[in-house]
């Protein structure tokens, strides 16, 4: 397993927008316990206080609750920063269908801000893009090199389109400024402290099996998705905000596909639940499938998961089951 390296073994100031979200509060813990001093921006509109509240006391740990669409608060325009982790925004498409306004000004106006707090500070920045930039994949799996097949004006474009903006202004800031920029693309990721109602597929049938509800297909079910756990997708992340310069895009996530109707047996089965499995309609512009070429992160950074998905969906299962007191 690749080992994270921090340039001198020094302690980092460190920025992380959307510190209360699934993935920036398991990044935020993980920086603390490396020792670092974290800022946490989160306005709790899809982020919830309870995934960070074992660390609001924290000596090193500051949580601002702010808007980021509506600029930077006071709080982190005066601070200065090493590292900026940019993970601020809706990610599933009932968040940002719901919040769609938002969700372009975060991905687009708020990673502008954020690259020029970069700039000013001299600090290395972050920025949390997304396998959906492929769209409906015409290649599989997808290679960093690949420009996909994007719906721009669909019902997920506010998402889609804005990520890929913010790549865009990732590389311009670079090219043209010099800022220090890392990208990745992050496909499909699970495990604690994913909100009950965001409608992803892990915890949306893990909800319905652990409460003996019918388990919700979308089409036939044969839609394939690729599930790393969060603590390998957090491994990659720091690794790859640590690696040697490199400043394009780079997937991270498990190449290990299954099909949706396949997840949701296991599941099943993973819960003791007598379930029903009932399909409903495919949404608009849902990827056919989604898997990730990892070729690049496992080259450059020696990265590749290593939690299997049978024991990822068994850690998951027991913290919803206590969770929902079940």
């Amino acid at each position: 397993m690749a080992e994270i390296q921090i340039a001198g073994g020094s302690t980092q100031r460190v920025l992380v927008t959307g510190a209360a979200g699934f993935l920036g509060s398991h990044l935020t813990e993980r920086l603390l316990e490396m020792g670092h001093h974290v800022t946490g921006v989160d306005s709790l509109i899809t982020g919830a206080r309870e995934n960070v509240s074992h660390i609001e006391g924290h000596p090193r740990f500051k949580l601002v609750t702010a808007d980021l669409a509506r600029g930077l608060p006071q709080a982190v325009r005066d601070e200065t920063f090493d590292r900026i982790w940019h993970l601020a925004s809706p990610a599933s498409p009932v968040g940002y269908v719901k919040q769609q306004v938002i969700t372009l000004k975060v991905n687009a106006i708020a990673t502008i801000d954020l690259l020029e707090l970069a700039e000013k500070c001299g600090a290395r920045i972050f920025v949390a893009s997304t396998s959906e930039c492929y769209g409906d994949p015409l290649e599989h799996p997808q290679k960093e090199t690949y420009w996909g097949n994007v719906n721009p004006v669909g019902m997920r474009s506010m998402y889609d389109e804005s990520k890929r903006f913010m790549e865009a202004a990732a590389m311009v800031y670079h090219r043209e400024r010099s800022v220090d920029t890392r990208i990745v693309r992050i496909f499909n990721t699970y495990g604690p402290r994913l909100a009950l109602d965001d409608g992803r597929v892990v915890v949306a049938f893990i909800k319905q099996a652990l409460k003996g509800e019918p388990m919700t297909v979308q089409g036939d079910g044969s839609q394939t998705r690729s599930l790393c756990y969060v603590d390998d997708e957090i491994r990659g992340f720091l690794l790859l905000m640590e690696s040697p310069a490199y400043h394009m895009p780079v997937n991270i996530g498990n190449p290990d596909e299954v099909s949706v109707l396949e997840l949701a047996h296991e599941i099943r089965e993973l819960c003791g639940s007598q379930s029903e499995i009932r399909h409903t309609v495919l949404p608009p512009d849902d990827p056919r499938q989604r898997c990730p070429d990892i070729t690049l992160a496992k080259a450059l950074l020696g990265w590749e998961p290593t939690i299997l998905r049978r024991e990822g969906l068994l850690r998951t299962i027991e913290y919803y089951r206590k969770k929902l007191g079940i």
